[in-house]
């Protein structure tokens, strides 16, 4: 008796194409913490309005904003541009690293930024982010007048 040879079906180029780029989008994805710091001499519609167009940046570029933050109005620890102050925001996000760098020259062209620094979060960094964002590593009143 002969067999029948089963001949394995051709894949479609396309169905390749479409699975190594669903692989490599999920394996470059990472998080990343981005810390800013605007001019002080911005009013507050002004500094909402760079922070939203950062956002706006990260947004269209396809990241996933997982936190952000607004640390105020704070004193530098040295002067920047005869700058002795400056409003700091931050942003979490998850995207792949050439978000980042358009991000970052999108921050290089705007005279509004100071300073802005970027970090790839590992493991550790991701779980403590989502502990602090918790309230885990708050000081409640009476730790504060026993230390």
């Amino acid at each position: 008796m002969q067999e029948a040879l089963v001949k394995p079906r051709p894949f479609s180029i396309f169905a390749v194409r479409k699975f190594f780029l669903t692989i490599s989008l999920t394996i470059m994805t990472n998080t990343y913490e981005t810390v800013f710091i605007l001019t002080p001499v911005l009013s507050d519609a002004q500094m909402k309005d760079a922070v939203d167009k950062f956002r706006s940046v990260l947004q269209e570029r396809g990241a996933e904003l997982v936190h952000e933050e607004n640390w105020g109005l704070r004193k530098l620890a040295y002067p920047i541009q005869k700058k002795s102050t400056g409003f700091y925001q931050l942003f979490e996000y998850k995207g792949d690293n050439k978000l980042v760098a358009s991000l970052e020259t999108e921050f290089r062209r705007d005279e509004k930024v100071l300073r802005f620094m970027t970090v790839a979060c590992d493991k550790d960094a991701i779980a403590f982010n989502e502990r602090r964002r918790k309230g885990e590593f708050k000081k409640t009143k009476k730790e504060e007048v026993a230390s």
